[in-house]
């Protein structure tokens, strides 16, 4: 049983962007679900948002968070784009399609499976929702439905949502 989780509210997208108090609330209650479950391990993005999302269970459990690389946000573009959603619905019609210095789908979900084959059972994932929404096997609009934090559990093949909250 892995846990796949998309961080809290932040407030912004840059790495280092920290969660609004809303976040922070968010990440107590999540430490408070957490608390409740089987968790022997805890990897996330080394962005800001993820490792705060999840620093409250990992203060109160003693589960010590390892940050990966391959966790980060996917980035669709390295220019500032101010009509960028349709370019990401582009990309996950066809998983080869990229922008000016962005990374295929394909290639963010190649990245993204490496560390799930890599993980034992128990383990909490703390990610971003481009990512996760790859992983997850979601198109565009299973991304566009999910939220600040977001809670899956994968489980011998099947996937569930949970809303601890």
């Amino acid at each position: 049983m892995i846990y796949l989780v998309r961080h809290c509210r932040a407030t912004g997208q840059e790495p280092d962007a920290p969660l609004t108090k809303e976040g922070e609330q968010q990440a107590k209650n999540l430490a408070a679900f957490f608390h409740k479950k089987e968790v022997s391990h805890i990897v996330s993005s080394p962005y800001t948002r993820a490792t705060a999302t999840i620093a409250p269970f990992s203060a109160a459990s003693g589960v010590p968070v390892q940050t990966d690389e391959r966790l980060r946000e996917r980035v669709l573009s390295e220019e500032p784009m101010d009509e960028w959603l349709s370019p990401l619905e582009r990309s996950f019609q066809d998983p080869d399609y990229t922008c000016v210095g962005g990374e295929s789908a394909r290639d963010a979900l190649t990245r993204g499976r490496a560390v799930l084959d890599s993980l034992p059972k128990y383990t909490v994932v703390v990610s971003h929702g481009n990512l996760l929404a790859l992983l997850l096997g979601f198109g565009f609009d299973e991304w566009k439905q999910m939220k600040n934090p977001d809670v899956f559990v994968l489980d011998a093949g099947r996937v569930e949502r949970v809303i601890p909250f």
